[in-house]
């Protein structure tokens, strides 16, 4: 485990888009959770099953070396990733980053910042079916914004 200021140090030194060659270490529940990627730094990488193609039997196998992209950084120690092959993404993604992370290509080579913790807003935000994920709320949840009443 690395100190708070190792981690700020590594995060420091990250990239949106930036790839790293990896090497899937761990598929705990295929389709269910994502997947454990070593990408030799002293924290570990993770994708999250919401980038992941819906079929586990999809995903890349443990000991699957392939490029990943740094996705996010922040607080819990730990580097989320999107594979850079499309065979591992979800088959819809460009609709998904249109959602749910549409600055997305203006993000790609910029440091990547710890945004603080997600608040219960913003947790409640993750649940939603339709709604914006952490980290990027809609219109109404803006302050001062316009609520459409």
């Amino acid at each position: 485990m690395v100190t708070d200021a190792e981690w700020t140090r590594i995060r420091s030194d990250l990239r949106f888009g930036q790839v790293f060659k990896g090497t899937v270490v761990k598929v705990p529940r295929p389709g269910a959770i994502g997947i454990f990627v070593d990408i030799g730094l002293d924290v570990g990488g993770f994708v999250d099953v919401l980038l992941l193609p819906s079929e586990g039997e999809d995903w890349p196998a443990e000991g699957t070396v392939v490029d990943f992209e740094i996705w996010w950084a922040d607080s819990r120690r730990q580097i989320r990733l999107k594979p850079s092959d499309s065979r591992y993404l979800r088959s819809d993604f460009t609709d998904f980053v249109t959602r749910f992370r549409p600055g997305w290509p203006a993000d790609v080579g910029r440091p990547v910042r710890d945004p603080g913790p997600v608040s219960p807003d913003g947790s409640r935000a993750l649940l939603r079916p339709h709604g914006s994920p952490a980290g990027f709320p809609e219109a109404e949840d803006v302050a001062g914004a316009p609520s459409g009443t």
